[in-house]
């Protein structure tokens, strides 16, 4: 969805992320998984990150990753791992 931000500055290696179909209670069960992302072009280079916590009251969760992430990723599809 977006980056993790306050109101000074935004971190570029946290995200918040909506799985669709899943509410607080479902996403619960996500905390403590890997994601990764897998950026378009030839390269295909993929970023990890581990699920840490839920944001909000409407299921979000809090996602960080080893790098910062580009403003390209927003509103892409991530793979959740076990």
């Amino acid at each position: 969805m977006h980056f993790r931000q306050g109101r000074d500055h935004q971190y570029n290696n946290q995200m918040i992320i909506q799985v669709e179909g899943y509410d607080k209670k479902k996403s619960e069960s996500l905390v403590g998984k890997h994601v990764v992302w897998t950026a378009p072009g030839k390269n295909k280079t993929q970023l990890k990150g581990k699920i840490k916590a839920l944001h909000g009251n409407s299921g979000s969760l809090r996602v960080y990753f080893e790098k910062g992430m580009p403003g390209q990723c927003l509103g892409q599809k991530i793979s959740i791992q076990d």
